[in-house]
């Protein structure tokens, strides 16, 4: 057992030999790096994971996995993740939204649409802590009000498919979201 690695329940892989912690915090902070410079700069998708992504988690290859496929969902997800974002962006143009926030955005859509193993309120408060970390002062509050919306959105349509791990939480996540549908409707 010395060198295998033991899994909790949703965010870390812990080696037990050396007590390293590389987790998917790290990966999704990676892929938002990764969708950051590949807006900007452009090029070849390959390139950003090979000089992003992989430098900071090849010691994980679970871990790895993990974030080069969020990387690619998330640009599969993105036409419909813009769509969703317009939707519920009162008064906000998307060019006009802080660009970190978007991606954000998308990052975590992709998750609720693209990962049916990763509980919505986990992809929630992830995505709120690194918008926190990474963009501005009030990215927080604006990216939980957003994927409040949008998850709940995504359930009434069936468009939200969990399974498993990741229906962990979704009744109580869907019935707080339906009160606070019913109190602004």
């Amino acid at each position: 057992m010395g060198g295998e690695l033991v899994r909790d329940e949703f965010s870390a892989a812990i080696d037990s030999r050396g007590g390293t912690v590389v987790n998917r915090r790290l990966a999704r902070e990676s892929v938002l790096q990764a969708l950051y410079a590949h807006t900007m700069g452009g090029g070849n998708r390959g390139h950003v994971v090979a000089t992003i992504i992989r430098p900071r988690l090849k010691e994980d290859g679970s871990i790895l996995q993990f974030a080069e496929r969020l990387f690619a969902a998330s640009f599969e997800t993105a036409t419909r993740a813009d769509m969703l974002i317009k939707a519920h962006a009162d008064n906000w143009e998307l060019v006009r939204m802080a660009i970190l926030d978007r991606l954000v955005l998308r990052m975590a859509i992709c998750e609720f649409v693209s990962f049916e193993h990763i509980p919505p309120k986990v992809t929630i408060n992830e995505a709120i802590d690194i918008g926190k970390r990474f963009s501005t002062d009030g990215s927080g509050q604006f990216i939980n009000g957003m994927l409040d919306a949008i998850v709940y959105e995504l359930q009434q349509k069936g468009e939200l498919r969990k399974s498993g791990r990741g229906l962990k939480g979704m009744e109580e996540l869907i019935e707080k979201l339906a009160r606070r549908s019913g109190e602004q409707g």
